[in-house]
């Protein structure tokens, strides 16, 4: 991130856009089903806190972090870190997120924790100016870079539409368990990014994805069989316009949410209807989130599952 971007970030963070509770929040008073019966949920909303606090109440509601990572596992934590860019301006997942989630998978006994990010900006300027390389070490994890083939192993799609293969980062497929850490934001050519679109992050070759229609092969590459524990979408900050990048913190709602679920599919539909909130996005302009719907993903139908909604 250059002198420039961060002297106009200082700038203008203090004048921007804070997201009031009252309307944003309405996906979270549909009429889903409810968990109440001290089952785990299926879907958590949480707002209003900080990242690690809502995390933490988020994790509370599916059971803990112990019911996916075991003793003596190796995890690999998987933010978006794509853009040289500090945490204000909300182009990367918060590191205070990825640095409790860090520190949860090491209390339930992970013998190793690794993070990456196939990144758009120089590798090594987005993680430092994410603040993501600093916290993951900070809390004991590795950070390993993703920007050479070499890091890469192809494996088969075979229910994919337009996607039947691609390169995977070995770290990914090495790991024992591993968490979809989005951000989630304004993308000028999926419309939005949040946990599928987060998936780009872990391939190599992206532009076979927008050579071949880019909301499908978001789809198809989520058909791979090694699925998250967790999807975990970072609505702290949301970059409401000029994404993936942004152009300034004026760009920025602070919106202070944070949604998670197993449910791929279902965790997107519900961060999308949220977003529509702060600006008009209707959620068939995602495509991807109906095309990996239509693969058996998951469900965009919210009212099947049982939701939990938290606001701090």
């Amino acid at each position: 991130m250059d002198r420039r971007d961060f002297l106009k970030a200082v700038a203008v963070t203090g004048a921007a856009m804070t997201l009031r509770p009252h309307g944003a929040m309405d996906v979270l008073a549909q009429p889903v089903k409810s968990s109440s019966n001290g089952t785990p949920a299926d879907l958590i909303a949480v707002m209003g806190g900080e990242p690690d606090e809502m995390l933490r109440r988020a994790l509370t509601e599916v059971g803990g972090i112990g019911r996916f990572v075991k003793k003596g596992q190796k995890v690999l934590v998987k933010p978006n870190i794509g853009w040289d860019k500090t945490p204000e301006l909300a182009g990367n997942t918060n590191p205070k997120l990825i640095t409790e989630l860090i520190r949860q998978c090491f209390a339930a006994g992970a013998s190793e924790v690794t993070v990456f990010d196939h990144t758009c900006d120089d590798w090594r300027k987005c993680y430092q100016s994410s603040g993501i390389e600093e916290a993951a070490k900070a809390a004991g994890a590795k950070v390993v870079p993703a920007h050479t083939e070499s890091y890469y192993r192809e494996v088969s799609l075979p229910h994919g539409k337009n996607l039947k293969k691609t390169k995977i980062h070995t770290a990914l497929l090495d790991a024992d368990v591993w968490f979809n850490c989005p951000i989630l934001k304004n993308h000028g050519g999926a419309n939005l990014t949040i946990s599928m679109k987060n998936y780009m992050g872990i391939v190599w070759d992206r532009e076979y994805f927008h050579a071949h229609n880019l909301q499908q092969c978001i789809a198809d590459v989520c058909t791979l069989d090694k699925k998250p524990a967790l999807n975990i979408v970072d609505a702290y900050r949301v970059m409401k316009t000029n994404g993936p990048r942004g152009r300034s913190a004026s760009d920025v709602v602070l919106a202070k949410a944070l949604f998670l679920s197993q449910d791929i599919v279902a965790v997107d539909t519900a961060a999308a209807k949220f977003f529509n909130q702060i600006r008009e996005m209707p959620l068939e302009s995602v495509g991807h989130i109906a095309a990996a719907q239509a693969l058996g993903v998951g469900t965009m139908d919210l009212e099947s599952l049982n939701v939990k909604r938290i606001k701090i």
